[in-house]
């Protein structure tokens, strides 16, 4: 069952008479129609009345109406309005542009526009490479989308998802320090996709794909992994990926097992499904199986577009056939990249002894933690209201600040690899448990120790771009 959460937060702004009992009789009320009060402020105080702010939790619109109707039946209660805190935080925009140096005289003016930036822009035409020592591009990231996929809203178009890509590119000030920028398409054409961000490529120094549909996604990485000189990281792919083969790593060392000796199966073969397939294979897993609405993928079906047909070659050794419920018997792990309600209790009770259940639909999971507490020795979902959280915020900044830091020219799966390692590394092997496999996303330490590997691991590799003046 959801809880109230933050997500759906409202202040309720109220006229209370002086009479005695009534603020008591508001809180009964609102906690009788299932909110959750986070906070009680005075707004102003007169002869007649006390308006007060009440901060509270509900768990969705529908119930934040529920409790405004509850409040509204309160003797001596008068609810002046009924403000959505998620709506005020987006108002104008979470994100800025701010200049790194002050321009205050004639000279820091001269020096940061004109004459003076007409000899850096002739240093940078005799030496391109330049570019990336005295520009933006060194720390720059564009985040990409034509909003075909957002979030689990579907195809809802690019000014719907600009928000959730202002909030990315936050997330990478935030915890990386790199300017992320917002760049929204209004085209699901993968031709025009591709050709605007090549176009788009001098500003930046690294281009993060997300929320664009599968299989349209899968093309449009590889083309512009083929065509730029910069790192080129579908997020939904790869985060996803890296997190989950974190999470997994510490997993197996809970319930005492071998990566090498797992069978894994997969909920869904979209953009998540294909990447930690992929991920997991070159991590070592011998046995991964991976579903679609039509069942188990293996050598044989028919109907595969190109990221299916990798999935037909290289999973499901085996060649089951059948369900996720059918996959699912004798299996060690399941993770759910698809939809809520997948799988159920009795689909995990088949399961190996010492079972690993990630379901990572959101908000709402494959199956929920509750309904296979006792069965599963580990659960892990997206959310952050339940342990072990498996959020790509701790895998995309440090990544992209690890390939800036070393001037990767790609991120490669050994720089994937190293940054999957880092995060597990993250929890101390004697903090483990059930309920602690991964870290915080606050934890600030993670993004700096995936930063070092990633650009250890490029640099080991050579996709670095070497400075002509070192």
């Amino acid at each position: 069952m959801v809880t109230p959460n933050v997500s759906y937060s409202v202040v309720l702004r109220v006229e209370l008479s002086h009479k005695p009992g009534t603020l008591g009789r508001l809180t009964t009320a609102i906690g009788d129609s299932g909110g959750n009060i986070l906070g009680v402020d005075i707004v102003e105080v007169s002869d007649d009345v006390i308006i007060r702010d009440i901060t509270v939790l509900a768990v969705g619109v529908d119930h934040a109406n529920v409790i405004r109707e509850a409040a509204e039946q309160v003797e001596g209660v008068h609810v002046r309005s009924v403000m959505d805190r998620t709506f005020r935080l987006h108002l104008g925009g979470k994100i800025e542009v701010k200049g790194k140096v002050p321009i205050e005289n004639r000279d820091d003016l001269s020096m940061a526009y004109t004459p003076g930036v007409a000899r850096v822009s002739l240093e940078i035409a005799a030496k391109p490479v330049q570019v990336h020592k005295y520009t933006i591009k060194s720390n720059t990231v564009a985040v990409v989308t034509n909003g075909t996929a957002v979030l689990g809203l579907g195809n809802i178009g690019p000014y719907a998802a600009l928000p959730v890509m202002e909030g990315k590119a936050q997330l990478f000030k935030e915890f990386a320090g790199i300017d992320a920028f917002p760049i929204c398409l209004n085209t699901t054409s993968i031709d025009e996709v591709v050709e605007t961000v090549e176009r788009l490529e001098p500003v930046f120094g690294g281009i993060n794909l997300e929320d664009i549909a599968a299989p349209d996604c899968f093309e449009i990485e590889d083309r512009l992994k083929g065509s730029l000189d910069i790192p080129v990281f579908h997020d939904d792919q790869h985060g996803t990926s890296v997190v989950v083969l974190a999470a997994l790593r510490n997993a197996v060392k809970v319930v005492n097992k071998k990566m090498s000796d797992l069978s894994v199966v997969i909920a869904g073969a979209g953009a998540a499904g294909v990447a930690i397939a992929k991920i997991l294979n070159n991590a070592g897993v011998p046995n991964v199986m991976v579903a679609d609405r039509r069942g188990l993928i293996f050598d044989g079906r028919e109907d595969f577009d190109d990221a299916k047909r990798w999935l037909a070659e290289n999973s499901n050794p085996e060649k089951r056939m059948g369900s996720v419920s059918d996959a699912l018997r004798g299996a060690d792990v399941f993770v759910g990249v698809s939809g809520p309600g997948i799988v159920h209790r009795e689909d995990i009770e088949q399961m190996a002894a010492k079972s690993i259940v990630f379901g990572l639909a959101n908000p709402t999971p494959e199956v929920m933690p509750e309904e296979v507490e006792g069965v599963a020795a580990v659960i892990a979902t997206g959310r952050s209201d339940y342990p072990n959280q498996i959020n790509n915020v701790l895998c995309f900044p440090g990544i992209f600040r690890g390939a800036l830091d070393a001037n990767a020219l790609s991120i490669t799966e050994n720089m994937k690899l190293a940054a999957a390692n880092a995060i597990a590394a993250a929890v101390p092997e004697e903090e483990l448990s059930p309920s602690y496999i991964v870290p915080s996303v606050f934890n600030r330490a993670v993004v700096g120790a995936v930063a070092t590997a990633v650009a250890e691991a490029a640099r080991t590799e050579g996709v670095i771009r070497y400075d002509p003046e070192v």
